[in-house]
């Protein structure tokens, strides 16, 4: 399995951006790809989660309301839309994959294939 992220960039607080993570070679359905970002001087952290079989999502708190995961299977894409972001959402974003399912909040341990990494930052 490959994955690639990307779609960051700079934008001022409560502006959007699209991050996608493209992917091949699961060889089935049951699959779970999750976004997980480091900030500066911070742990990484997950974001969000997407589960292929039953489309099933986990956001963490502090982006519930503002950020959207979906997934295209047609395009073998998965997608994190970020809407109203703020400063402390620059990151480092990296999506990752490893477990069939999100469950009740990933583990960034349970991740055996993870893309490169993209930059958000939020600043004015």
């Amino acid at each position: 399995v490959q994955l690639q992220a990307s779609g960051g960039g700079l934008v001022q607080p409560g502006g959007s951006l699209r991050l996608s993570c493209s992917y091949s070679g699961f060889t089935s359905s049951y699959y779970a790809i999750s976004w997980f970002r480091t900030a500066p001087g911070k742990d990484r952290e997950v974001v969000s989660c997407i589960s292929n079989d039953d489309g099933s999502t986990y956001y963490r708190d502090s982006v519930k309301g503002r950020f959207i995961i979906s997934g295209h299977s047609a395009k073998q894409t998965v997608y994190l839309q970020m809407n109203n972001l703020k400063p402390e959402d620059t990151a480092i974003y990296r999506c990752a994959t490893g477990p069939m399912w999100c469950g009740t909040e990933p583990r960034a341990f349970e991740y055996t294939t993870w893309g490169q990494g993209t930059q958000v930052t939020v600043s004015s």
